[in-house]
């Protein structure tokens, strides 16, 4: 590894960049070192120069060691300075997260331990949530929840740290979801591969909101980049992503749902535990990913770990799967047996007419002959997934998947003459990525390449036949393209 200057070298070599062209930050930020950061936070906007001077100090310190924590930050007199010269209130959030019918979590990452509260009005009366503390432990992360909402609502609130309340985006809010129930409607939107590029754009993030979905659901490789097992350098790459404006309003009043795939796992193509690392890299990686994040309770919960989920957002259950810790780097361990034990459980125990069911990779073949993804790896658990799907009748399966830079779909046709419909917006970033359409893929829906877009679901189960619309959607709020399925057309034919 590179020597690291320390922060005070640091501050007194760099020479903070103005606002370059996209093509000059996407083609010289891959190293991830300082330079390459500042400019990917000057891509969109070119933050003031007392913002860039604590990002350099702060990455100094977190660069410095590889397990350096945002507890470092809290002991650093000149990073501690910096904060009190802008007037800094806490290093990230609020994030919400982990909605439901009547509540939703609250994230903050605060300067130093504190106590973090949650007030929200409801019919006209303020009521208090919290206080929770941050502490070392937590990664100075407090996750406050709030409870006893209706479904449905809207409910304005306020975060105060050590009693004092500190500066929301504009519009920030707590939505709550629908009732779990087999009719009505919600839309959710989706996408994959943020990397650190697209996390400021403001346009992309502004259009999702504006949208009303329930909740986000993102797929991996988001803000951290290819880290390795640099604890800190993870957490430099989560700071720099709680410092975006545009991400800033995004969160604080849309919850996200987070899976990591190889980016934000250890670094490209990466798996399992990779060769030169050890199993506690592999939970140092997961515990910084799961305090950076604002997910329900995820993975096994306990020693065998993993970051997997099920929630449930009105008419429509939701699974993200883990695509990485669990591989063993031999054919036939994608997921690993006890989370496939545990998904198809899952899947059996799925009331709502439609399920989206996520994987950090592609689950066709046709990218890059299926590099790094299904086909790759386990044929056969794939197989084993669809068959019982297809054989337990399991209705309204819709396939979401990132990885590949660009947006993508397809529909991958069955033996049994039943389809399965694959949405792939990689595309958050505005990556190119491998080719996105070729002649002799007869099943593919769609194809786009270095353009910034998300996808949508809009789901209407009031329908006799419930239906699902899938939009892709540009930055500009073009309606790249759009499909609409109906259950009937998502339940497999009977034997």
């Amino acid at each position: 590894m590179k020597p690291i200057l320390c922060p005070v070298l640091i501050l007194a070599a760099c020479v903070f960049p103005t606002r370059a062209t996209e093509a000059q930050v996407l083609e010289g930020t891959s190293k991830g070192d300082l330079e390459s950061n500042l400019s990917v936070l000057n891509l969109f906007e070119t933050r003031p120069e007392p913002v860039q001077r604590f990002y350099a100090a702060a990455y100094g310190v977190l660069a410095a060691d590889p397990g350096a924590t945002f507890a470092d930050l809290a002991a650093d007199p000149g990073v501690q300075r910096l904060c009190s010269e802008l007037g800094l209130t806490h290093l990230g959030g609020p994030m919400l997260g982990a909605v439901t019918e009547e509540g939703v979590r609250v994230w903050l990452r605060t300067l130093r331990p504190a106590a973090v509260e949650v007030r929200v009005t409801d019919h006209g009366q303020e009521r208090a949530f919290g206080p929770v503390h941050s502490s070392a432990a937590t990664d100075l992360t407090a996750v406050v929840s709030v409870t006893g909402l209706e479904p449905a609502t809207r409910y304005p609130y306020r975060v105060l740290v050590d009693g004092a309340p500190i500066a929301l985006p504009a519009d920030a809010a707590i939505v709550t979801a629908p009732v779990p129930a087999e009719t009505g409607k919600v839309r959710i939107a989706f996408g994959s591969c943020f990397h650190r590029w697209g996390i400021g754009n403001a346009a992309q993030a502004e259009l999702i909101r504006a949208r009303d979905p329930v909740a986000m659901l993102l797929l991996g490789d988001i803000a951290a980049q290819d880290r390795n097992n640099h604890l800190g350098l993870h957490r430099a790459d989560y700071l720099m992503r709680d410092l975006q404006a545009p991400w800033q309003a995004l969160v604080a009043a849309l919850p996200v749902f987070a899976a990591w795939d190889d980016h934000d796992y250890f670094d490209n193509d990466l798996a399992g535990i990779p060769e030169g690392f050890t199993e506690e890299d592999r939970q140092g990686v997961r515990q910084v990913f799961q305090q950076a994040w604002n997910n329900p309770a995820c993975g096994f919960g306990d020693a065998r770990g993993g970051i997997f989920l099920r929630t449930r957002l009105g008419p429509c259950d939701v699974i993200l799967l883990d695509t990485r810790y669990f591989r063993e780097n031999v054919e036939g361990s994608f997921l690993g047996e006890e989370q496939m034990q545990w998904l198809e459980a899952q899947l059996l125990d799925c009331t709502g007419p439609f399920i989206i069911l996520s994987s950090g990779t592609m689950w066709s073949d046709y990218v890059t002959n299926g590099k790094d993804s299904w086909g790759r790896w386990d044929p056969e658990g794939r197989e084993r997934l669809f068959s019982f799907i297809e054989k337990n009748r399991i209705g309204g399966v819709l396939l979401i998947s990132g990885d590949r830079h660009g947006a993508r779909g397809f529909r991958i046709p069955r033996p049994s003459g039943f389809s399965f419909y694959e949405f792939e917006p990689a595309s958050l970033g505005g990556r190119k990525g491998p080719t996105v359409t070729d002649p002799e893929w007869t099943t593919q829906l769609f194809g786009f390449a270095e353009t910034y877009a998300f996808g949508e679901f809009t789901i209407d189960a009031t329908l006799d036949d419930p239906e699902v619309t899938f939009r892709l959607i540009r930055d500009d709020a073009a309606e790249l393209y759009t499909l609409t399925l109906k259950r009937s057309q998502l339940t497999p034919p009977a034997n």
